[in-house]
């Protein structure tokens, strides 16, 4: 069954009217096609309407729908021969970030990537993807396995930050994430990076400090959580509406400042509503990123990436 946000509670209506129809119309003579027609043109009608105008706010919750496609699901869709590389060479494993080698549309590529689960055991299992230390520090060792090999690097970024545990804390959370975010910005080699759903603060940035920043529709991308910046600055998570308003979390707003280079559009209502069609997009824009810089040298690479975030609110 569906899962629907509260904003999309007349569509539920309408589609579960649609529902009884169809079971009604099974076991019987009856003709309803047109009632179906008709109710099929209605729901479509009010769910172009409503996401035409969400708020940042309801994007926000349309970016941590529980059915939207996470990194499992890309990889499964869009890489060839995937082979995952574990453990950080340190301290252990994290499952908050995967990563591997595997081919895309026959391009040979390191990926790495937030999971963060999609029932109750793999979200315990992944941490709900946030990282620790040993995460990030597994990023930076596939991101140099990449350099040395001349592999561009695709990272598919969807965590509500870095995990903010006290042992994560002792084992150098902090530290982690800037070399991560340190050995984005030193690589020779192509780095393309895709917001999926949530890009939240220097959990995010540690794999996103790309080439090109790419953020589907629907995505949020900020240093902080809508209710984590309320609560500093109202002092109450009930005023996130307005904090996601004031930071400019969309795709669009970021779009406009510099901070990403493009935006991947989602099917009507959502990547949750046919993932397939959203995963094949946002293949199709990572390869075209990836084919416009395969000509650059690792110097031109190195220079672009350095203008790029040096340009960012200049």
């Amino acid at each position: 069954m569906p899962t629907y946000l509260e904003f999309e509670k007349p569509i539920a209506e309408l589609e579960s009217r649609i529902e009884e129809l169809r079971e009604t119309a099974e076991g019987s003579d009856l003709n309803i096609d047109q009632d179906i027609d008709r109710l099929q043109g209605k729901s479509e009608k009010m769910l172009r309407d409503i996401y035409a105008r969400l708020t940042p706010w309801q994007k926000t919750q349309v970016a941590r729908h529980p059915d939207r496609p996470h990194f499992k699901d890309y990889v499964a869709a869009l890489i060839d021969d995937f082979v995952p590389l574990a453990g950080d060479r340190n301290f252990g494993e994290d499952q908050a970030i995967i990563g591997g080698l595997g081919k895309l549309g026959g391009r040979k590529v390191v990926v790495i990537g937030h999971e963060k689960g999609d029932d109750t055991a793999s979200r315990l299992k992944h941490n709900f993807g946030m990282a620790k230390p040993e995460g990030y520090r597994k990023a930076i060792r596939l991101m140099e396995l990449a350099d040395r090999f001349g592999l561009p690097v695709v990272t598919l970024v969807d965590t509500a930050g870095a995990f903010p545990g006290v042992q994560a804390e002792e084992r150098g959370q902090a530290e982690a994430i800037a070399r991560s975010t340190e050995r984005c910005l030193s690589l020779g080699v192509p780095l393309v990076a895709a917001v999926v759903g949530e890009g939240g603060s220097g959990g995010a940035i540690a794999i996103a400090a790309a080439n090109r920043v790419l953020m589907l529709e629907h995505s949020v991308y900020a240093v902080i959580s809508p209710e984590g910046c309320a609560s500093i600055l109202w002092r109450t998570a009930d005023r996130a509406p307005d904090a996601a308003e004031a930071m400019r979390v969309t795709a669009a707003d970021l779009k406009q400042l510099g901070v990403i280079d493009r935006i991947v559009s989602e099917p009507l209502g959502g990547a949750h509503r046919r993932p397939e069609e959203a995963i094949a997009a946002l293949g199709r824009a990572i390869g075209e990123e990836l084919d416009a810089l395969a000509a650059l040298t690792p110097q031109q690479l190195l220079a672009e990436r350095r203008a790029k975030y040096l340009a960012i609110g200049a």
